[in-house]
């Protein structure tokens, strides 16, 4: 049996198939048996129809990549938790001290201010405050290089460095943060949650070097909470709170128990609710709300929380 020239092209492609071929003589031939009056008036409608017969009967599904394969873990929060919260604020910003530092310690929540050395000098005395409370105090680099895209960045862009480059920037913000506040850093936030270097085949992602020299690396804008089982501690996902008011924090928060995961939450300045202002009131709600027994969450900060994963997972990082 041939198919018409004029059959599509795709058509004819299956016919070229062994297996096609006796797929549709077993399905077709009893049809053309029944309606070979048919065929002999109308014998292109009879074409198109076979053609069709053809491919419902030879489809099958294209064979598919063979995806990587994991295991769901079982993991558990101290302590019979639901999920663990870290509030989290960046660029050393003057408010954070004198506004929200008091909100922070009126509640007895503990946060992770990712800070850079020059923040950290114009409020010395505040941030030594910060240490003696307990807060943590983690690595936002230098210079806060970013993609030279924003203006602001065009001087520092991240297009224009190198592993090196960044590898230093990583290096003199521990020392200079060790000189001023006695302090050794374990986890780092990546400026604007950007992870790379250079640009087009040069562009390499600094996110090794992260896992070399931090327990944590969080990022920033990210869709999406952690999987205390399964994520990359070098890479954690980092939840924007700035423009968000109480009652929308406290859904994301039920959101993330319901999957048993880590929120870390991303703040800038600490005021009247604005572009990245996190709103004092609402922080202080939420505070509270992270204090009570009755809803199961574990507030700590970034380093408490990453360290607690990786002793789970046997100190295994990845």
């Amino acid at each position: 049996m041939r198919i018409c020239p004029a059959t599509p092209r795709f058509l004819r492609t299956f016919h070229n198939s062994v297996e096609v071929k006796n797929r549709f003589a077993a399905t077709v031939t009893p049809i053309l048996r029944r309606y070979e009056h048919v065929i002999s008036r109308n014998v292109w409608t009879v074409v198109i129809t076979l053609s069709l017969l053809c491919v419902a009967a030879a489809w099958e599904p294209s064979p598919s990549y063979s995806s990587p394969q994991a295991t769901k873990k079982a993991f558990h929060w101290p302590a019979g938790k639901r999920v663990a919260v870290s509030l989290s604020f960046d660029d050393a910003r003057l408010s954070q001290i004198d506004k929200g530092l008091a909100v922070l310690d009126s509640t007895g929540v503990k946060a992770t201010f990712f800070v850079n050395p020059g923040g950290v000098e114009e409020r010395l005395e505040g941030w030594k405050r910060a240490v003696a409370g307990g807060h943590e105090i983690a690595n936002h680099s230098v210079s806060h290089p970013c993609t030279g895209n924003f203006p602001w960045s065009f001087h520092n862009a991240l297009e224009n460095y190198t592993l090196e480059q960044m590898s230093q920037q990583l290096d003199t913000a521990n020392a200079e943060i060790q000189r001023l506040l006695g302090v050794h850093m374990v986890t780092f936030a990546y400026p604007c949650g950007q992870k790379f270097v250079g640009r087009g085949r040069q562009m390499k992602s600094y996110v090794p070097l992260i896992a070399e020299k931090f327990m944590v690396g969080r990022g920033y804008y990210d869709e999406y909470f952690n999987d205390p089982a399964f994520c990359d501690l070098a890479q954690a996902g980092g939840t924007a709170f700035d423009d968000m008011d109480y009652i929308q924090m406290v859904k994301y928060i039920s959101q993330a128990a319901e999957q048993g995961g880590w929120v870390i939450f991303v703040g800038h300045e600490i005021g009247e609710k604005a572009h990245q202002v996190t709103d004092a009131t609402a922080l202080a709600a939420l505070c509270k709300y992270l204090q009570d027994p009755a809803h199961g969450i574990w507030v700590d900060t970034v380093e408490s929380i990453g360290k607690y994963i990786l002793q789970q997972r046997g100190g295994q990082g990845e």
